[in-house]
């Protein structure tokens, strides 16, 4: 018999008790269950044999008004253990939700409804009680593409519609999680509640979960999380892939003034492991406005070069847009080294030395999976050979995982399963894996792991790169003149989409600072607030850089390598930030002088004077394009700084 420390009764014979604790002066309890090797065999107890760590009189009562609203079976409450993933991954298996790979060491394959598949933009809403809070106020005629706002009253209508009984037939699963190391300065904790325990096993790999969150959070406050697949039980509607959602019903809110969100229909990703985009990002950009710091979406990186001298650097770029591949970086450079601090979020806050401090949120990898293999991305293949759960990838008849791009599967003799559970072969119009397919594993996993990256104080930043795809006109490197050059860098961005939103094609998109689908607040204030920090004399402000690993030449290839030769770049940025004369002057920025970025060693040739021009018909065009995007996007709000270094840029180009 396993001894696992839960909350397991059933709410309708229970709940009452339940309140009871959570409405009582005395905020510890006591509950176990006890549960044998088949999840089948559960006979739900409550009991005061077994203490349980005291449970904070909030998180109760947050359980308690959720439970009535969404009406489970049961309630669990998650302490993190071995013992309690064995057996919500054994429920998995048993239902057909996942499926043991048994090539690898605990590593399991799971294939979603095709419905749900990647972030709904469409419909994720911030709920504030002006609108202008939220998002700025579009030009007459055009459509806000900087979030989606909804009143508090129709939010609540909603999900009071969605929500109720919603959980019928299901377990609530209670979930504490710090993002952040915890306790730590900048770490901030969340309770999520949800129907899925496919939610639960990749929550305790993307965050820090369980009994030692509830016992660091005492009386203090916390992110209300509350989510469900929205497909009670018995189910009215077919499961594809034994995959419960509810796509037409789908929503995913946020709710800054009471620091809570949302997330009904989808089970995947983003839009169900709400420590992730939803607290780390949309209500953490809120919440790091309010105290004086920087939520982002950004990698950070560790360099230390053959001196010893180690710098990190933080970088932008919208998803699978390369941010793995780059912090995991296997350089090419003899004598360099590059480490891992996080691969898809930061948060920043200068100290009081004004040196900005950067930390990872996350305790997790939840990368995109088509295009990685030995040679892109040799760190992340040994991160996720073992402990890893792939969704959507395809599928080999000898217990292993495919997608496009990955080497070592010998197609030729092993037969193929595609993400749609499809008898799958080379050539057959149809992709193995879905673009947007991903692996989820434990960042301490990662062989290269910088030995900081769970500081709490966060890691010193020298240096912030923006990025994007951009096939045309770009260089692959280039500095801004200023902070303030930098922001509107950052505020201008543009690449092409990809198969992480809904969006089809290769369209290019404005995505301002890698941020688009994650704004909590209004654009115009957020730039204000990046701004704010170039007013501050006793801040010592990072250089902020652009790369474009993406410029294709005339005949369609990449001009540049990419992957490990981009060390090659992030040493001439480094060099920069120690202030070596090694750039000039374009009406852009500062690029490489010519002999400065270091191509020894190269063993493909390089157009250097392609890779590096700037077509002065082309930024003009740019010009042209971003300021009616700001017109229509951003009006009023934009900060007039914004509008004066896009007229520097202007008259720079037209010299």
């Amino acid at each position: 018999m396993n001894r696992i420390r839960s909350v397991y009764p059933s709410v309708r014979s229970n709940l009452d008790r339940f309140s009871s604790l959570a409405n009582s002066s005395s905020s510890s309890c006591s509950f176990s269950a006890t549960a044998s090797s088949s999840p089948k065999s559960y006979q739900p107890t409550i009991s005061s044999e077994e203490p349980l760590a005291k449970i904070p009189k909030k998180v109760l009562q947050f359980v308690e008004e959720k439970a009535r609203l969404c009406e489970p079976d049961r309630i669990h409450i998650c302490d993190g253990s071995e013992a309690e993933n064995n057996l919500i991954i054994s429920q998995m298996v048993e239902s057909g939700v996942l499926k043991k790979l048994t090539k690898y060491k605990n590593c399991w394959l799971c294939r979603t409804d095709p419905k749900d598949v990647a972030r709904v933009e469409s419909k994720t809403v911030i709920s504030t009680r002006n609108k202008r809070d939220t998002i700025p106020e579009c030009a007459p005629g055009v459509k806000g593409s900087l979030g989606n706002w909804l009143a508090p009253e129709d939010l609540d209508r909603t999900l009071e519609t969605r929500f109720k009984k919603c959980m019928t037939g299901r377990t609530m699963f209670v979930i504490p999680f710090s993002m952040g190391p915890i306790g730590g300065p900048l770490s901030k904790i969340g309770v999520e509640l949800t129907d899925s325990p496919y939610v639960v096993a990749s929550m305790r790999i993307m965050t820090r979960i369980g009994m030692p969150v509830l016992n660091a959070l005492k009386e203090e406050e916390f992110v209300k999380c509350l989510h469900s697949v929205g497909q009670p039980l018995p189910s009215s509607r077919p499961m594809v892939n034994n995959w419960p959602c509810n796509p037409e019903q789908t929503i995913i809110a946020h709710k800054p003034e009471s620091n809570e969100i949302a997330s009904f229909g989808s089970g995947y990703g983003g839009n169900s492991l709400l420590g992730k985009k939803c607290l780390a990002l949309r209500l953490g950009s809120i919440i790091a406005r309010r105290e004086g710091w920087l939520a982002e979406h950004m990698l950070i990186l560790g360099i230390t070069n053959p001196q010893g001298v180690r710098k990190y650097i933080v970088a932008a770029f919208p998803s699978a847009c390369g941010k793995t591949n780059l912090a995991m970086m296997t350089p090419t450079l003899p004598g360099y080294k590059v480490e891992c601090v996080g691969d898809d979020i930061a948060w920043m806050k200068f100290d009081k030395n004004g040196v900005l401090r950067a930390i990872n949120p996350e305790y997790g990898f939840f990368g995109v999976a088509p295009g990685t293999n030995s040679q892109t991305n040799p760190n992340a293949m040994k991160t996720i050979s073992q402990n890893t759960v792939f969704t959507n990838v395809a599928e080999t008849s000898d217990g292993g995982v495919y997608w496009e791009g990955l080497d070592g599967v010998d197609l030729k003799n092993t037969k193929v399963k595609s993400w749609l559970n499809k008898d799958w072969q080379p050539g057959c119009g149809e992709p193995a894996a879905h673009p947007n397919s991903r692996f989820c594993a434990p960042a301490g996993q990662c062989p290269i792991i910088d030995p900081e990256w769970e500081n709490p104080k966060g890691v010193p930043v020298s240096a912030i790169i923006f990025g994007g795809r951009r096939p045309q006109g770009v260089p692959l490197v280039y500095e801004s003149f200023s902070w303030e050059h930098g922001v509107f860098v950052g505020a201008s961005m543009r690449s092409e989409a990809t198969a992480a939103a809904e969006h089809k094609g290769k369209v290019v998109m404005h995505d301002p600072f890698a941020m688009r689908p994650f704004f909590g607040y209004n654009f115009g204030h957020y730039l204000e607030h990046w701004l704010s920090f170039g007013q501050k004399k006793d801040l010592k402000r990072p250089k902020i850089f652009h790369v474009n690993w993406f410029r294709k030449g005339n005949d369609g290839s990449f001009l540049w390598p990419g992957f490990g030769e981009n060390c090659r770049v992030i040493d001439w940025i480094c060099r920069r930030v120690d202030q070596e004369d090694c750039e000039m002057e374009t009406p852009i920025g500062y690029i490489p002088k010519p002999g400065s970025l270091r191509l020894d060693g190269l063993k493909e040739k390089i157009n250097y004077d392609e890779l590096f021009s700037v077509p002065k018909d082309l930024w003009l065009k740019e010009c042209e394009e971003i300021r009616q995007y700001f017109r229509e996007q951003v009006g009023n709000d934009l900060p007039e700084k914004m509008n004066e270094e896009l007229k520097n840029l202007e008259n720079r180009l037209k010299r």
